[in-house]
């Protein structure tokens, strides 16, 4: 088509401000937690820590990914995650500025916080900081940092919301194919003729 424009729509302000505001305090809070446990609390030094039962400080530096997956890649690991983290967050990013739904683009801005926070440890170390360690009854999980609850709870919230958006769009097709109306208190009406 001739002359035709490529035109795109950007989400609320509200989302974005909610959006820009999850990735900088997930990733000021990954940042600052990560150089306290170095810097200030000397972990390394310590190995493993009891903070309360259930919880501990554990060093470790991950060299994989997310909770320790994909491990064993080789020399080219550290490479290879970054250049997938940052294409992920470049797609996370754009979806953030697009999106209407506000739980959409928190989830998406707080998952791609994460990441950066991770490519950041990377890039200083070729490994990322991990250090809190939940165990109990002989179970532990495994030791991960701020931003891999970023990531998981992004992850999760985004599901959730997706699930409830889907019924939500599904309900008001089956309103308007079969002509029903809300009517308050009294659920669906059939629309007078």
């Amino acid at each position: 088509m001739k002359g035709a424009k490529l035109t795109v729509s950007f989400g609320r302000p509200a989302t974005l401000v909610a959006g820009l505001a999850a990735f900088l305090i997930v990733l000021l809070a990954d940042q600052i937690s990560k150089w306290w446990i170095l810097a200030v609390y000397h972990l390394p030094d310590r190995g493993s820590v009891a903070i309360m039962p259930g919880l501990n400080f554990t060093m470790v530096w991950n060299h994989a990914v997310t909770f320790g997956m994909l491990g064993g890649v080789g020399s080219k690991g550290p490479l290879l995650f970054c250049t997938v983290a940052l294409i992920a967050v470049l797609a996370l990013l754009w979806q953030t500025l697009r999106t209407p739904r506000m739980v959409v683009a928190i989830a998406s801005a707080a998952i791609a916080g994460g990441a950066v926070g991770n490519v950041i440890d990377r890039i200083r170390f070729g490994a990322v900081v991990d250090f809190i360690h939940a165990h109990a009854f002989g179970w532990s999980w495994y030791v991960f940092n701020v931003a891999d609850s970023a990531i998981v709870c992004g992850v999760i919230a985004w599901v959730i919301d997706s699930i409830w958006s889907d019924r939500r769009d599904a309900a008001s097709r089956t309103r308007a194919e079969t002509g029903a109306t809300t009517v308050p208190g009294h659920g669906p009406a059939p629309h007078e003729h």
